[in-house]
């Protein structure tokens, strides 16, 4: 079945209710029932929850055969719990299991040992990059993974259409009871986030940590009335590559330019006005952003009234200086924004369902003014893929893109108009992650353009000096320089299902027929 990108659904993935995607708000005032969690009471007083390793949790959780487990991301490539827990699994000789990660990358490479011998047979992740990724792309993972945005995997577990069976929680600091934090300990990393929708849905809740502190552990990101066992361990991950002293703060011509325009553009719009709301990553232009934005702001006695998303250090500086009111986090990225959150009396920690979460009542995204994202391609209908390269292997993570883009009034996609000898705006592009209906404005070094969706827009930059193209006279200067890239070409075999952040699909991921890697 054809969706509304244009993109084929086969119907044997059309069951029990699934639909194709139908457009960026579908599913506005869908009603469903929100899952439930088993819950065994610890009715007699003073229960220590401390045992002896992860086997023995393990065990005591009653993990089968085809049960799902589920891990958070806040460790990034510092990350041990994963391998530590999937090694444990295995040992027991425990297979069929499926994985639900709020993301995984290149400290998880050992499991693809464990997907190529069935002890995985499914994945579920907000991104899948490195050796897993190739994995998948070479058709080694039993079943299809699925690929959601951070806000579409809350959505699919408070739903139920992902049942954890157990879950698995790195924390920094934990006590004897559960109470989690993301700070303290050898391996802060500020917020818990992403592991709260785990800890409040999943059946077992196993807490691994490296540094037991006194009860209360308070104000816990995981709460002990969630938890059924605390483990510890030596070490749940590098501190060092968990968050880094300073992120790239890019010195390269291009970026900087792009970053200019993306910059322009911004305070040339209506939504630039005292009070503005405003979401950016931690990608080189993007960084930039934030800081030209500084004097802008200043010139006009403007200040920002939120900052939300994964925060670094230009945000952290921005609400010192008063600057910024206030500022919602669901992840930090280094080590100045995990000093800050909680300790600040305007930084506050808050759940990826507050975050992005399409199918509440209403999530922070949907108060965003503007959120500047990346893309490895976009194409003529603005269609953005953060997906796949450009070799059809799975190399990316949609996160909060898609959720972003749809909730914010303005969407900026800045990225290099040829990327490796490779076009990055073309005719179509290999994977639909974020539908141009939620796009608005494109930014290269070459020129932007304009969603013709959004004459408002258009209108507010024809006098702001910047270099305005259509997408279709960006997509011809990508070709002078780089050529028109030739078509993959696919076997028929699905390998991954990329959902749209309400549960529809939005594409499927085939294996290509000739997987080069690097």
């Amino acid at each position: 079945m054809r969706n509304a990108v244009g993109r084929d659904i086969p119907e044997v993935y059309l069951k029990d209710g699934v639909e194709v995607y139908q457009g960026i708000y579908h599913r506005d005032q869908y009603e469903y029932q929100k899952a439930a969690q088993k819950v065994k009471a610890y009715v007699k007083p003073s229960a220590n929850k401390v045992v002896a390793d992860l086997a023995e949790a393990v065990r005591l959780c009653g993990l089968k055969d085809g049960m799902t487990v589920s891990f958070h991301h806040h460790f990034r490539d510092g990350d041990y719990v994963v391998n530590m827990v999937m090694d444990v699994i295995h040992d027991l000789g425990i297979r069929d299991i499926t994985i639900c990660a709020s993301s995984l990358g290149t400290a998880h490479a050992p499991i693809v040992k464990y997907i190529e011998d069935g002890t995985v047979t499914g994945l579920s992740s907000s991104g899948v990059r490195g050796e897993i990724g190739d994995a998948i792309s070479q058709g080694k993972l039993k079943n299809p993974a699925f690929i959601r945005s951070h806000g579409g995997r809350v959505r699919a577990i408070e739903s139920g259409d992902i049942h954890i069976d157990v879950a698995f929680i790195g924390a920094p600091t934990s006590d004897f009871a559960g109470n989690a934090r993301g700070k303290g300990g050898k391996s802060d990393c500020g917020v818990l986030s992403y592991a709260m929708v785990d800890a409040r849905y999943a059946d077992k809740v196993v807490v691994v940590t490296d540094t037991l502190v006194p009860f209360p552990n308070f104000p816990p990101s995981i709460e002990q009335v969630d938890v059924d066992y605390v483990v510890v361990v030596p070490e749940i991950g590098n501190p060092k590559k968990i968050a880094n002293a300073l992120l790239r703060f890019t010195t390269d011509p291009r970026e900087l330019l792009i970053a200019e325009y993306a910059t322009k553009a911004l305070v040339n719009t209506p939504y630039f006005q005292d009070g503005f709301s405003f979401q950016t990553g931690g990608g080189g232009p993007s960084l930039a952003v934030t800081r030209f934005l500084k004097p802008y702001m200043m010139e006009k006695n403007i200040k920002m009234g939120f900052a939300i998303g994964g925060i670094t250090k230009p945000m952290i500086d921005l609400l010192e200086e008063g600057l910024i009111g206030t500022i919602v986090d669901a992840q930090d990225f280094d080590l100045t924004s995990i000093a800050s959150v909680n300790t600040h009396p305007r930084h506050f920690e808050i759940s990826t369902s507050q975050y992005a979460n399409p199918m509440n009542k209403g999530a922070f995204v949907n108060q965003l003014d503007f959120v500047i994202l990346g893309a490895l391609e976009v194409d003529l209908d603005y269609n953005v893929n953060v997906i796949t390269g450009s070799d059809g292997v799975v190399r990316g993570a949609p996160g909060g893109h898609v959720d972003t883009a749809a909730g914010s009034k303005c969407s900026i996609i800045v990225a290099p108009l040829v990327r490796s000898r490779i076009p990055t705006i073309k005719d179509s592009v290999i994977t639909v992650t974020t539908p141009g209906e939620s796009v608005d404005i494109i930014v290269t070094e070459v020129g932007v353009a304009v969603n013709p969706r959004r004459q408002d827009l258009l209108d507010s930059l024809k006098n702001s000096g910047l270099p305005l193209m259509t997408i279709e006279e960006l997509r011809d200067e990508a070709y002078k320089l780089a050529g028109k890239p030739q078509d993959i070409e696919f076997e028929d075999r699905v390998v991954a299902l990329v959902e749209y952040r309400d549960g529809t699909l939005i594409d499927v991921i085939r294996k290509p027929k000739a997987v080069v890697l690097p």
